[in-house]
């Protein structure tokens, strides 16, 4: 089958070897009501108030909404303001952890029987799309209709990424079992799991742990990036083409990222909301990286200081990682519910700047959409609309492959960004 175009990423550390640890409580944690895309949450504690694990503390009282909730027990201290990486200013409440973790006792397995139950517990439980996203999972649920074919997401193809590698490793079962379950669920007969074919311990892992298993299937993927995009990794698992102006869902696919997977079996069993999150914490200024299990809205300076991270070297800090993480502010950054890693890249002493566009291709030869980015960024500055949906615009992915490979060093990506807000709505 033909490969989709793609860049190869540099091997950096071997942070996929460090296991999975829990990260020690912090003094307070600061949990936003957004963390999700859509509305925020409507606080429904205030400062006095005692809290336990996974007590709902954001009500979701608009539809594009789910619920946040404590990820420690302990005293509310203040409902104070908290400004998102899309500069949104959201209330965010403040607590100092009691030590006991205490589980709330509204925590209990939920009953899930149909389709219809399953899309109730994504939504009770806050879950989100894990994979840096943060799309909601019950819409995605409720959008897929009735699919054909389960893809499970376990590319994680950017560098400095690995908690959803330690995942597969160390817990493979619970992502088996949460297939399982979508696909009696849903009534779906095949599920596809697409791991990077250089993650070998992981494939042996989730091989051995859906041996004897009928219709789930692994498979690898090539050790490029960006194998985790939505497009290219269906077309890499199933051959399958996602139109423009479509969604896996629209040719009988629905698409989840296998921590989201997880989580979903995980809180069918337990009835433990999403209070918790995986990430990586590594970086050229991170001296000790490492796969940790965090409360949502632990301060980020925590854990820069666990990892030996010197702030004053830092240049950008992500929220993700390098291709297409978003850059966040130290002062008032924490973990919240999608967030698969945190980067810290050291300032760079000499910065290239941008020379004009030489013309030689490299990043139409690197585009996994066979776009022209090029010309599009030249279209964009006539303010050509014809051109750019002539162009495809629509069919970019934002991975940032262009930017990448670009010798003169151009925000191709960025740029092309800036033309779809001026393409007229569908």
């Amino acid at each position: 089958m033909k490969r989709l175009n793609g860049v190869r990423l540099p091997h950096t550390k071997r942070i996929e070897e460090k296991p999975l640890t829990p990260f020690p409580l912090p003094a307070l944690v600061r949990i936003p009501m957004l963390m999700h895309t859509g509305s925020p949450c409507k606080p429904t504690v205030s400062a006095g108030d005692s809290v336990a694990v996974g007590q709902c503390i954001g009500a979701a009282e608009k539809p594009d909404s789910v619920p946040v909730h404590a990820s420690v027990s302990g005293t509310v201290t203040a409902i104070s303001e908290y400004r998102t990486v899309s500069e949104e200013n959201v209330p965010c409440i403040e607590i100092r952890p009691d030590g006991k973790q205490t589980v709330s006792g509204d925590c209990v397995p939920p009953e899930i029987n149909t389709k219809e139950d399953l899309i109730r517990a994504a939504k009770e439980s806050g879950c989100v799309g894990l994979s840096g996203a943060g799309d909601l999972t019950f819409r995605k649920l409720e959008d897929a209709g009735k699919p054909d074919l389960l893809i499970l997401n376990g590319a994680e193809c950017e560098h400095y990424l690995a908690v959803d590698g330690r995942l597969m490793t160390e817990s493979p079962s619970d992502i088996i079992n949460g297939a399982l379950m979508l696909m009696k669920l849903l009534k779906i007969k095949e599920t596809r799991i697409g791991i990077r074919s250089d993650r070998p311990v992981a494939v042996k892992r989730m091989a051995e742990a859906c041996e004897g298993q009928k219709g789930i299937r692994i498979i690898p993927l090539p050790a490029v990036y960006p194998q985790g995009a939505e497009k290219v990794l269906v077309f890499h698992t199933c051959g399958r083409v996602i139109p423009e102006k479509q969604t896996a869902a629209d040719i009988g696919v629905l698409v989840l990222n296998v921590a989201t997977c997880a989580f979903l079996y995980r809180y069918s069993q337990t009835g433990i909301p999403l209070v918790e999150r995986a990430v990586t914490v590594a970086g050229t200024a991170v001296r000790k990286p490492c796969n940790l299990l965090v409360p949502v809205g632990t301060p980020v300076r925590d854990l820069l200081e666990y990892t030996a991270c010197d702030e004053d070297i830092i240049g950008d800090l992500l929220c993700g990682s390098t291709m297409m993480g978003e850059k966040i502010k130290l002062e008032d950054a924490v973990i919240i519910r999608q967030q698969n890693g945190l980067t810290a890249m050291r300032r760079r002493k000499l910065v290239q700047r941008a020379s004009d566009c030489i013309r030689c291709g490299s990043c139409m030869r690197a585009c996994p959409m066979n776009l022209m980015p090029m010309e599009l960024n030249r279209a964009f500055y006539r303010q050509d609309i014809r051109a750019l949906q002539t162009g495809k615009l629509r069919l970019c992915m934002n991975c940032g492959c262009c930017s990448y490979v670009c010798p003169a060093k151009r925000p191709v990506a960025d740029i092309n960004q800036q033309a779809k807000k001026i393409l007229p709505a569908d």
